[in-house]
């Protein structure tokens, strides 16, 4: 995962992981990355300095956001967790799945996998509708 310094064209500063240069495009152009303070999907990436390793806990890490941004991150990892309890775990067979469902050739139902870029191209150009889901740091325990 990469971790982003991003701005919303009001100029508020926000950070975002992504899997890939690639991912924060993809997401930007079918305008799942906005601005958690205004909402704005004019985002751009921030100028950034390069990830120094320290011993600072995780925990410390957190507590340096302010509280929309720990309101706002709480929101993102109740959304996933009721995503995940409510839907099937299909692993790397999830655009396989989510096409059969899309075509009617399996039931209807909700899922949740990983997928490549290329395999999520693919689902968009079908016109499989879906959306990424956070992970989170603590989610990988």
């Amino acid at each position: 995962m990469i971790r982003f310094s991003l701005i919303c064209e009001n100029e508020h500063e926000f950070e975002g992981w992504f899997r890939s240069n690639d991912d924060f495009d993809t997401q930007k152009k079918r305008g799942f990355v906005d601005c958690p303070s205004c909402g704005s999907h004019k985002v751009e990436k921030a100028l950034m300095a390069p990830a120094v390793s320290t011993a600072r806990k995780q925990e410390t890490i957190a507590l340096a956001m302010g509280e929309a941004q720990k309101q706002a991150l709480a929101q993102l990892k109740a959304m996933a967790e009721k995503v995940r309890e409510n839907a099937d775990y299909v692993g790397d067979k999830f655009a396989e799945e989510a096409r059969k469902i899309h075509f009617g050739e399996t039931d209807p139902r909700g899922i949740y996998g990983e997928a490549t870029l290329e395999e999520a191209k693919s689902l968009a150009e079908d016109g499989v509708e879906f959306m990424p889901i956070p992970v989170f740091p603590d989610d990988r325990n």
